[in-house]
């Protein structure tokens, strides 16, 4: 086994958390070393390259407050875009200097008499740091629906996360199996090459209007010389998400019901055939599932080529997908839009805290940590983007770059000390409060959504506005922790 390097500060991922984390770090003077599974920084943005990927939050509020160097060509950035803003970020804070590729992180071990932990990759080289940051992100690893019969399929197949541009889409006949973020986004795509397309829909999503046209000249040029233009537009795309989050606030509200009213509106002014809009209709509160935004999805169902499948699915056979009426539905490619696990925190890795506990044994079946980003027994060990830190509004980033300042206060607190490990009860405290106030929210309201576990546990989302979160995490509070 090839001897351990080491650093003050090791990092798991190299998307927006793990980056935030490693800027703002290095800026504090802590040595810093990310470890990155693929080939370039970029996360979700580098993994996700299906057709039409594009983000649905404006790029004045979904990029770093600190670095606003890059110009983009439209209000939502597609994924080309984001991925090379991530990199232009990355080459300007000198981060591929701190960065090893092609690494995938198995395991994490705090040793108790050295005060650090040795992280040890699945090529069996160690790293040793003295405080462990995991940004893996929440989603990562694709979720595969578990419908009988899908490997006996005889065509080709893939998930949308991990998009095979080798299939040849043109002509063929092909079926696509979900109706989320993802897929509102690639199945206009698909419909224009496809000779046939079948979406198969459990359930329909709400959605808003997405006004995504390209800049010309004039903005962009204003973007580019007029220092904080953006400022504004930020400040008011970040209190439209604020007012938004309303919407699954406990019961019925004046936002959620003008929030109905304008999904209903926009489905009507789009979808013209009564029988269609039906099955385009979603039955359940809105707001339990994500809210998507797009301008270019119901349209695409009035094509000739597409039909939308709202019957229910029995199983996948060796030439496309049987519906539960008994009627098979013959395929060439098979395409799985069903998301991510986006339950399963920190998995496949093991972390081993104090006494070698293993963190998912500990966590058990109600995963959770203190602000999202601590568990007691797990010294000079934190997450970014980690439980109950996710938003069904607003943008991730203005979350990530809350903790990554806090971590790098509880890093700066940690000096003359050897550990800092959270006390069970404040991490109790705030896992209580978080289940109390989301089971009174519209994601408890009975739908089946990627927000929660079988049972009804949600260890994923905020259950307030993120200027509240921003509040609870701006000075770090020693008294929290342990510091020995």
């Amino acid at each position: 086994m090839a001897n351990a390097s080491s650093t003050d500060i090791l990092i798991i991922g190299a998307g927006f958390s793990g980056m935030c984390a490693a800027i703002l770090g290095r800026e504090a003077g802590f040595s810093v070393q990310i470890l990155e599974k693929g080939a370039d920084v970029g996360g979700v943005w580098r993994e996700n390259t299906y057709p039409g990927a594009a983000c649905d939050v404006p790029w004045h509020l979904y990029s770093y407050s600190f670095f606003k160097e890059v110009i983009f060509s439209r209000p939502y950035p597609q994924q080309a875009e984001l991925l090379s803003y991530q990199r232009d970020c990355a080459k300007h804070y000198g981060l591929y200097d701190c960065a090893k590729f092609g690494v995938e992180v198995a395991s994490a071990d705090w040793d108790e008499t050295a005060a650090k932990w040795t992280v040890t990759d699945t090529a069996g080289q160690r790293y040793e740091a003295r405080a462990l940051i995991s940004s893996v992100g929440l989603l990562s690893r694709p979720a595969w629906p578990n419908i009988p019969g899908r490997e006996s399929f005889a065509g080709q197949q893939f998930h949308s996360a991990e998009w095979d541009h080798s299939v040849e889409l043109k002509g063929k006949r092909v079926g696509v199996i979900g109706t989320g973020a993802s897929a509102i986004q690639f199945i206009p795509e698909v419909a224009k090459e496809a000779g046939q397309l079948t979406v198969f829909q459990r359930s329909a999503p709400y959605c808003l209007p997405r006004f995504d046209e390209p800049y010309g000249p004039i903005k962009q040029w204003f973007f580019k010389h007029v220092p904080a233009s953006d400022r504004p537009m930020r400040f008011g795309i970040w209190k439209f998400g604020e007012t938004l989050a309303k919407t699954f606030d406990e019961g019925e509200n004046r936002v959620s019901r003008v929030t109905r009213w304008a999904t209903r509106k926009f489905l009507e002014s789009q979808v013209k055939d009564p029988e269609l809009r039906r099955k385009l209709t979603p039955n359940y509160e809105i707001g339990c599932k994500r809210i998507l935004f797009t301008s270019n999805y119901y349209p695409t169902y009035e094509r000739d080529n597409v039909q939308l499948h709202t019957d229910g699915i029995a199983k996948i056979t060796e030439k496309g997908v049987m519906d539960k009426n008994g009627v098979e539905h013959e395929f060439d490619v098979l395409i799985m839009g069903t998301g991510f696990k986006a339950t399963e925190y920190l998995a496949p890795m093991k972390i081993h805290g104090s006494a070698g506990k293993e963190l998912h044994d500990t966590w058990g079946a109600k995963v959770g940590a203190y602000l999202g980003m601590a568990v007691p027994g797990f010294p000079n060990f934190f997450m970014m983007y980690g439980p109950n830190t996710n938003l069904g509004g607003n943008s991730i980033i203005f979350m990530i770059e809350c903790q990554a300042r806090y971590i790098v206060q509880a890093l700066q607190a940690l000096k003359g000390h050897k550990t800092i490990n959270v006390r069970a009860e404040p991490f109790a405290a705030f896992n209580q409060e978080m289940q109390d106030r989301l089971q009174k929210m519209a994601w408890a309201t009975g739908c089946t959504s990627w927000y929660q576990t079988a049972d009804g546990y949600n260890p994923t989302n905020w259950p307030g506005p993120t200027a509240e979160y921003r509040e609870r995490t701006a000075s770090f509070d020693a008294a929290d922790y342990e510091l020995a």
